[in-house]
């Protein structure tokens, strides 16, 4: 039994460091690139060694796949997948999930890691080329069922592309976010979510077409829209 415990005890051990060098690793990453990271730094902000650090990474590249899959990935699940996930109207859903992107002047600064991640290493690197590749694809595909969802219950326009219209908002999002950070100021990230709500506004089926043969309710009544 002591020995069962130890194994369990260094096991987790084990995790914490790999999640301690992790989440490291992104940070240092999402400040300077990863090309400019500096394994001496992340050691420093874990207190870990260069032996358990390569014992859990073979090298500064796998390193950097994990914190693609591991954090990167995760990140855009949770800002967007899973709250894409919840009951509701699908332009609803998408204005809440836009309007709770970080949007402080630290965030500005630092802009989106998948983006700044994507634009200096996919040239260079299949293996991250391909890694964020899929996340960029599970992200489109997530907003695109959403949208094929929305059309399925008439709060989305019929003549919407859902694909399209899915790639068009990551752009319109990532695009901003690089103008943000170029101009250092949260302004101008608040006022493309201005711009990008109103996009999806304009993406809601007419009133008159919605379901229910053109009825409409009125104080707890259904009644027919005048012709």
């Amino acid at each position: 039994m002591l020995v069962a415990h130890e194994r369990k005890r260094k096991f987790r051990d084990s995790e914490r460091t790999r999640g301690r060098l992790l989440q490291a690793a992104f940070r240092e990453i999402h400040r300077s690139g990863f090309q400019s990271a500096s394994i001496d730094t992340i050691l420093a902000a874990t207190n870990v060694t260069k032996g358990a650090l390569y014992y859990h990474f073979e090298s500064k590249e796998a390193l950097g796949y994990a914190v693609v899959e591991e954090k990167i990935a995760k990140l855009t699940r949770d800002r967007w997948l899973r709250p894409m996930q919840s009951e509701g109207e699908a332009i609803e859903i998408l204005i809440g999930v836009v309007r709770r992107i970080p949007r402080s002047p630290q965030d500005v600064r630092a802009g989106c890691p998948l983006l700044l991640l994507s634009q200096e290493m996919s040239p260079l690197d299949e293996q991250f080329r391909k890694r964020l590749k899929r996340i960029f694809i599970e992200w489109q595909e997530g907003v695109a069922t959403l949208l094929r969802k929305g059309k399925s219950q008439g709060t989305v326009r019929r003549d919407l592309n859902p694909d399209e219209a899915a790639s068009f908002l990551i752009a319109t999002v990532e695009g901003y976010c690089t103008l943000a950070k170029n101009a250092q100021d949260p302004k101008v990230w608040k006022a493309g979510i201005r711009n990008i709500v109103g996009w999806l506004r304009s993406l809601r089926a007419p009133r008159q077409s919605r379901r229910g043969g053109g009825r409409l309710m009125s104080k707890g009544r259904v009644v027919k829209q005048r012709q």
